[in-house]
Formats: structure tokens, sequence, C-alpha cells
């Protein structure tokens, strides 16, 4: 029994994710591989073969993979995959674009965001919105199974020594190609992997409130900004720092939210980080259900206060 993660990387450097998603295949026992599909990405699959409880790399290069098509890496994922019993993605953007591709080619049912590993077929994953958790069994021969990094620790990224083999990358599939991309640009840390989180919520009333609040707090701890999906909708804040069921998964070590009510889509992305923190002048506010700690107070005092304290 050997299972396969699909690596994310940026042809030079693995991504947090990969880490998590190597712990997830450890715990379905028997050996780990993990492909990497990339172009001039060597760099990687050093990196991959770095990262401990990893047996094997696989490196497929070719310029079809160089962003991550999702047509092109199911290609190469479906080029090896009789060799193995799971495979595995991050359940991110990228791998949720893969993997029901490659579980529908292989006419088998995809195991979605699971949290933990029961035994080799029985697993763990959260529902209506991790408000309850189902036990799932799959009785496929080969289980594609996408994995919510936040419900697993990550594998120490050195300490590794695997070997790296070579594969033909899978020709072109002529479906999509890529245009361009708009990165946006951002010294802080990104979201999913940031140790500190500060989130605004639709409280903060206009997008300039938001920033002259949130921004001071997040520059005195080094933290990431989130926010609401009120606030992203009402146009306080860009769609990519969204928390929740339909924005990011996170769990970091302290979640400071402010003027956020805690609707269950909003708790459904953050309830599982360390420590969390409300300031909300409502007492009755759902956030202070799932925080460690509550302060009962208007965010436009409580919050440069504690910048000043801080």
């Amino acid at each position: 029994m050997t299972a396969l993660v699909i690596a994310e990387h940026d042809n030079a450097s693995i991504k947090g994710a990969t880490l998590n998603t190597v712990t997830a295949a450890l715990a379905c026992g028997g050996d780990v591989h993990v492909l990497v599909a990339g172009h001039n990405a060597g760099a990687a699959a050093a990196a991959a073969a770095q990262i401990a409880g990893v047996s094997k790399v696989i490196h497929a290069d070719g310029a079809q993979l160089a962003h991550g098509l999702a047509e092109n890496v199911a290609a190469q994922v479906l080029a090896i995959a009789g060799n193995y019993s799971h495979i595995l993605f991050p359940a991110t953007a990228s791998g949720k674009n893969v993997a029901p591709r490659v579980a529908a080619k292989l006419d088998v049912g995809q195991v979605s965001d699971i949290t933990k590993v029961v035994t080799a077929d029985t697993f763990e994953r959260p529902i209506y919105a991790g408000n309850a958790i189902a036990t799932v069994q799959s009785t496929d021969a080969k289980k594609v199974i996408t994995v919510r990094t936040t419900g697993f620790d990550a594998a120490a990224a050195n300490g590794g020594s695997a070997a790296v083999e070579t594969a033909a990358a899978a020709a072109d599939s002529g479906k999509s190609s890529f245009v361009g991309s708009e990165i946006a640009k951002n010294d802080r840390p990104e979201l999913t992997a940031a140790k500190i989180i500060v989130s605004g919520g639709r409280a903060l009333g206009s997008s300039e409130k938001f920033n002259e609040v949130m921004t001071p707090l997040a520059d005195k701890l080094g933290a990431a900004i989130g926010a609401s999906r009120a606030a992203v909708d009402a146009g306080y804040a860009p769609n990519d720092l969204q928390v929740g069921q339909t924005g990011k998964i996170v769990a970091p070590q302290l979640y400071i939210a402010a003027g956020i009510s805690g609707a269950i889509q909003h708790l459904a992305g953050m309830k599982d980080s360390k420590v969390i923190v409300a300031i909300n002048k409502d007492p009755e506010a759902p956030i202070f259900s799932v925080a460690d700690y509550g302060l009962e107070a208007d965010l436009f005092t409580a919050v440069p206060e504690l910048v000043k304290s801080l």
C-alpha cells in the first residue's frame, strides 16, 4: 500500500500545504511518494526529497506543467496512478481543481476535505459548516482524497532523504492555456500560513476605517489581515482576505476577531485556531462562544488602546 501526494510548489520551493498532506498520507499507512509536476522544477523536487517520511519523489518536467493547469496535472497524475492505493491533494484551490478530474477518470468517489485518518479506508470530514463530523468509508480500490491542511500537523521540511525519480511528462491536453496572472504583492504573511491573524468585520463601517484600525494592529503583531464575508461583500476588504467556509480555512496560533459577529460561515473557517480573541460590543455575538478571550467593547476604542499597549 503506497500513497501519492500531489505537491503544491512554485517550481522553486514546496508550499506549506504539501507538508500537512504528507502527514495525512503517512497516517494512511505504507510508503509515501510525492509527485512534483512542473517546469524547471528541480529545486522543488529536491526540497520534496527532504521532507521527513517521504520515500520517493517523482519529478515530471515539461513546459505544459509550468503553471499547474488542472487538465495537464490531472493527466500527469493519471499516468502514474496505477501504482498507488491513495492519491492525496491539499484541499486548496489548486487541489480542489485537479482532484475531481482524477477521481472521475478513475471512476471512484472522491473523499473531500478530510481532517482525520481513522484507518486506511475510513476518514473524518466536517459537514454542515463544521457543526458535525462525518466518518466516511471508501470501498474503492483507489482513494482520491483532498486534505484540509488545518487538520494535520506539518511534516518536517528537513530530515528526509528520498530518491528523486524522473517521469515522462504527460502530453499537453490542449484544453486550456495559461494567458497571464496578476499577483497581488503583499509584505504580510500569507493568510493560510500565518501564525497570527487579525480579522475585521462589517462593524468597521468602511474600507478606510478597516485599514485605519486593522493595519496598525497587524503591523505591531507581524500578523496577516483577514476579513469576514460581510466585510468583503461590503467592499471593505479584498476577497482574498476572506476567512470562512467560502473563503480561506485558517488555524493560526492566535486569531483576533474585531467587529465580527461570528456567523456560522465565518466560524467554520477559523474555529480551529489555537487561541481566539474576540472584540465586540454585542454581548450576544456568537463569536464569544468559540473565543478563548472575549472583550465586550467598542472596537474603535479597544483596538487603538491595544496597539498603544503593545
